[in-house]
């Protein structure tokens, strides 16, 4: 890998880890495109510039989780699943990694998804509206909320399925509006992303060239500015608009993909 790579590599990151597209798709489809050899720091690499995109939630969300520890601790709980998941099926979520097919055909399905889940809650909210039933805030969510929301992210270890997308809509259809659903995503992601980075690391044992180090400072440096951006932006967002234009962007993306690229 080279610095230009690294940089692409990471601003992808920092752009689709907080979009309902999946960061580790876009990931594997650019090292496709770039033709970087798969290897073990490429693998290292990906899931180690999380740290950047991690910074990034803390600059916009740590005011809130200092003032409000609860919402922090019932991240934590909402991250079991996914971490015990994680350690069991780690070998063969590892070997899906490589093969470009997985994430193409998981970006077509989810867009699927996406685009009739939206429908759905569309549908929903129009007759709660009707009989004035109010979305549940963040300050409403119990443990249990917040279980069976990791319990749903646990689904993104398929590459190209979305853990913003899973634990979102986990959040909507636990009666959440939209902003809270959004709002735990992030914190939920603080603990998934932090300890699955962290386990990686001490799998490799930390066997990095001074080179390599580089790289993967430049890469979280690089993944928290685009991260950043993303996360103000998808903010705004949300605030007039539902995902499913990301549901088509999934659909046209792995269509172009697979007749460009795996044809």
């Amino acid at each position: 890998m080279d610095i230009p790579q690294v940089l692409i590599l990471s601003a992808v990151e920092g752009i689709t880890e907080f979009l309902p597209i999946s960061s580790t798709a876009h990931l594997i489809l650019t090292s496709h495109v770039l033709a970087i050899p798969s290897s073990e720091f490429l693998s290292t690499f990906e899931i180690s510039i999380q740290l950047g995109a991690i910074g990034a939630v803390c600059t916009v969300y740590g005011n809130k989780i200092f003032q409000d520890r609860k919402i922090f601790y019932k991240a934590l709980v909402g991250f079991v699943p996914t971490g015990i998941l994680g350690l069991t099926l780690y070998k063969g979520i590892k070997g899906l990694l490589a093969d470009p097919i997985v994430p193409v055909i998981a970006l077509f399905g989810g867009g699927v998804a996406i685009i009739g889940i939206e429908y759905y809650f569309k549908r929903t909210t129009d007759r709660a509206r009707q009989t004035k039933e109010q979305s549940k805030t963040l300050s409403l969510m119990t443990y249990k909320d917040s279980l069976l929301i990791g319990l749903i992210q646990s689904v993104s270890m398929i590459p190209g399925v979305s853990r913003s997308a899973a634990s979102i809509f986990g959040g909507m259809a636990l009666k959440f509006d939209r902003q809270a659903a959004v709002d735990f995503s992030f914190m939920l992601a603080i603990p998934t992303m932090a300890l699955a980075t962290g386990y990686e690391l001490l799998k490799t044992g930390f066997n990095y060239s001074s080179y390599e180090l580089l790289l993967l400072l430049i890469g979280i440096i690089a993944s928290y500015i685009t991260a950043l951006l993303a996360i103000k932006w998808l903010l705004r967002y949300i605030k007039n608009n539902n995902f499913i234009w990301f549901g088509v962007y999934r659909i046209v993306l792995s269509i172009l993909y697979y007749f460009i690229f795996l044809r």
